[in-house]
């Protein structure tokens, strides 16, 4: 049996761990699996270069919530129809403006420390 063989350019000359890597991936995985996952990459690494790249969710919720006091969660959450407007501007998802009211409402709750 005549095992395939495939000739490909590259933009830089890769290291024995990648040349490995590489090597392994087209052994144990099917050529459509690895198509996909080379066009997933390509797509992610043309939107990290041009900077449209989106973070994750959970970073995205962690970083609207992370500092922000009982005092601050309260008056947001009495603001809630002003706040979904600019999430929703910034190009939040629904589920994401959820996740950060459910963790504004757990941080509401909490006894505030300057009293």
């Amino acid at each position: 049996m005549i095992t395939p063989f495939i000739e490909l350019p590259i933009s830089s000359k890769p290291t024995d761990l990648e040349l490995k890597k590489i090597k392994n991936y087209f052994k144990e995985m099917p050529v459509s699996e690895i198509i996909s996952g080379l066009k997933f990459a390509k797509s992610r690494w043309s939107a990290k270069d041009a900077g449209t790249l989106k973070v994750g969710r959970k970073s995205i919720v962690q970083k609207e919530v992370h500092s922000v006091t009982t005092e601050q969660a309260q008056w947001r959450l009495k603001n809630w129809k002003m706040m979904i407007s600019n999430y929703r501007r910034r190009g939040y998802s629904y589920p994401t403006i959820s996740r950060i009211k459910k963790i504004l409402i757990e941080k509401s709750k909490q006894k505030s420390k300057l009293k």
